[in-house]
């Protein structure tokens, strides 16, 4: 037990990251506790999902995995594929703003929270990143950018660099989803449709593939810097990186496919939403008034 609770404890403890994940927390929590009282239902999968993705990124960010991904390839891999891909996949798929809306003091909300999110500023810079060409790009671009022999040896030696690195992951990992997972609002508007997201989502699947395979199927050590910092465990290096070639192949190609089943079965919901409100309009039109009405 005790040596479990050592693997839990931030390897350093970083308040920046602690905030980042309460705060969230506290203001689903209590959107939760308010649509409870107020009996409305949200589910059980969606509010999972959500503390799962937040508990995912805490962990890859402040416990052992912290220091173990400097010291080993592959456990670098696994960290930015939670932080990157199965974090914020769950943090998009619980859709979490309405709750946490819900949740944050109406003070709060209305003085602080609308007028900055109101900012010409914020407004652009929002729209520039969650553009449907620059988001995609970003995404695989950071992929690309971080594994870079010379930038990947810097960041992982300089702890500013190796920090930004990780947040620089998170939060784009978090942005991407979004925009890829959110269904159409009540009006029929998204940033981006449905048909633009597939085809989004299939050539991300392609260019994520391309450096995890090369990675994997290299015959000389790319990432020496490794050898360097000290390995955490007696592993050769061409078989460390063999592993987080196939963790930056295999699970993310995968993790878009399911997205693109995902956004297809919203089109098909849609669907069938669309075809079942006429044919109840027009059942109400033809329905006699009395009908299956008694009158004792």
């Amino acid at each position: 037990m005790q040596l479990v609770l050592s693997y839990l404890k931030p390897w350093e403890f970083s308040p920046t990251v602690l905030l980042a994940c309460a705060l969230p927390t506290a203001a689903y929590t209590r959107g939760l506790v308010l649509m409870r009282r107020a009996r409305e239902t949200i589910g059980f999968w969606r509010p999972l999902a959500f503390y799962l993705g937040l508990g995912l990124i805490y962990a890859m960010l402040q416990t052992y995995v912290e220091y173990l991904s400097g010291h080993m390839f592959w456990v670098h891999r696994l960290q930015h594929l939670f932080l990157h891909h199965f974090g914020p996949f769950l943090l998009a798929l619980a859709a979490p703003a309405g709750v946490m809306r819900r949740g944050v003091p109406a003070n709060l909300r209305e003085q602080l929270l609308q007028r900055l999110w109101r900012q010409p500023i914020v407004q652009g810079a929002y729209g520039f990143i969650q553009n449907p060409v620059i988001a995609p790009a970003l995404f695989v671009g950071l992929i690309y950018f971080w594994l870079t022999p010379a930038i990947h040896f810097s960041a992982m030696l300089n702890t500013d660099h190796f920090k930004l690195m990780n947040w620089s992951m998170a939060v784009d990992g978090i942005l991407f989803w979004w925009l890829m997972l959110t269904p159409l609002d009540q009006q029929g508007h998204a940033r981006i449709g449905y048909l633009a997201r597939i085809v989004i989502l299939f050539w991300t699947m392609i260019l994520q593939i391309l450096p995890g395979a090369v990675i994997a199927m290299h015959g000389t050590v790319l990432y020496d810097v490794y050898d360097v910092c000290g390995r955490a465990w007696n592993i050769d290096p061409l078989t460390d990186q063999e592993l987080g070639g196939l963790l930056t192949w295999i699970p993310p190609a995968m993790m878009s496919v399911v997205a693109i089943l995902i956004v297809l079965s919203h089109i098909l919901r849609e669907k069938s939403e669309t075809a079942v409100a006429p044919s109840a309009v027009a059942s109400a039109r033809t329905k006699k008034p009395n009908q299956g009405v008694r009158f004792i």
